[in-house]
């Protein structure tokens, strides 16, 4: 089955041959090109570490927002990181999350990288 053109809106939504449709290049869901050229998050140069446990049954997180940087990069400083702190963690939506209150070690690791760093919350 051919893809149709790239006319926005008169796109494809589903294809039984390619499954789901990316609306505004027409391209297969896994193969968009338009999704991937998104800008990197807005940032005011600063660092931010918090420490939560909301929604998360008393454990601590903490938190390290205001990296403007890609999810590639993201992934990169969150894998050196939990490596400084011994303990695991994820990126989700451009924030790092790390497994337990090391607000400290962080605040060093990101000084040395360059990052200008700040406390956040209490």
């Amino acid at each position: 089955m051919p893809m149709k053109s790239r006319n926005k809106g008169n796109g494809s939504v589903y294809s039984t041959e390619f499954g789901k449709m990316c609306p505004d290049c027409n391209k297969a869901a896994a193969k968009c090109t338009c999704l991937k050229k998104q800008s990197l998050p807005q940032s005011d140069g600063i660092v931010r570490l918090l420490k939560e446990t909301k929604g998360r049954k008393g454990k601590g997180v903490t938190l390290v927002t205001g990296i403007a940087l890609d999810t590639g990069g993201l992934k990169k400083i969150a894998k050196s990181l939990k490596q400084k702190c011994g303990s695991g963690g994820s990126v989700k939506n451009g924030v790092i999350e790390i497994q337990g209150d090391h607000r400290d070690v962080l605040e060093k690791e990101l000084v040395i990288l360059g990052y200008k760093v700040k406390r956040a919350g209490g």
